[in-house]
């Protein structure tokens, strides 16, 4: 099996580097990037099976659309935008199946990149294509060490606005207030450095998140002030001790 990845940032460069580690047959295609098996061009994917698209959403239909000029019809692609309406609306002259990985660092570029970012994350899928198609591909996310979830384009979009583009947009405004008092970021230590971590974004990425996926994340910002509302009107203790038990559930190693 031959593989392609265009874009080789935090994400495509751990694909990229995890299936090498796995000794698939891979190829990068990357504008910034230089060194062994990586290419300039997309003609060099004309003969894959499988192609991982990681560039940034903005960016990513166009590079679909340049692809349907090169790959055979049978080549499975897929992306890994954190949004998944927006690319589903077309159908595509190959075997397309839009995804995400739910996994990734407060860094960015190929440099920061490793071969075992995805042990243990999450990786949703939205198919709308042939059983023999998606196996292949949830067989390469397993073999990074990722867990599949099959969803619908719809509802992945409504989760990942609750879970991650929501939780960016609190941890930059959390920063932004806290810098207003000169001695909270003073005494600030490891709890607010973690809350805050989701600030560190990638700028491109973020500002893409809020634009494409605003209506749910209002909704999600919503949600969260009815969920502060609802914890603290009363038996906080009994409600925070449920919430602990259930989160270390669902962390547990």
């Amino acid at each position: 099996m031959k593989i392609g990845v265009v874009g080789l940032g935090l994400i495509g460069g751990s694909i990229f580097k995890g299936l090498l580690k796995q000794n698939f047959d891979v190829i990068g295609v990357s504008a910034s990037q230089n060194g062994e098996k990586i290419f300039k061009n997309y003609d060099v994917l004309k003969e894959t099976d499988v192609v991982f698209v990681c560039s940034a959403m903005n960016k990513t239909p166009g590079i679909l659309e340049e692809l349907e000029k090169v790959l055979r019809p049978e080549t499975i692609v897929t992306d890994v935008c954190s949004l998944k309406e927006f690319v589903s609306r077309k159908k595509r002259p190959y075997n397309f199946i839009p995804s995400h990985p739910m996994a990734g660092t407060e860094h960015q570029g190929f440099e920061n990149s490793f071969a075992e970012l995805f042990e243990g994350a999450k990786w949703a899928i939205t198919p709308f294509v042939k059983d023999e198609d998606l196996s292949v591909l949830i067989g390469l996310i397993e073999k990074l060490g990722a867990k599949p979830v099959i969803t619908t384009p719809k509802e992945h979009d409504e989760a990942v606005a609750m879970i991650s583009h929501m939780p960016m947009v609190i941890s930059q405004a959390l920063f932004a207030a806290a810098s207003e008092n000169p001695l909270a970021m003073e005494l600030a230590a490891s709890g607010f450095r973690d809350m805050t971590r989701l600030a560190m974004s990638n700028t491109e990425m973020a500002c893409d998140m809020v634009s494409m996926n605003s209506q749910n994340i209002e909704q999600a910002i919503l949600k969260l002030y009815k969920s502060v509302g609802d914890l603290t009107s009363d038996n906080y203790a009994q409600k925070i001790e449920e919430i602990k038990i259930e989160r270390a559930k669902m962390f547990v190693k």
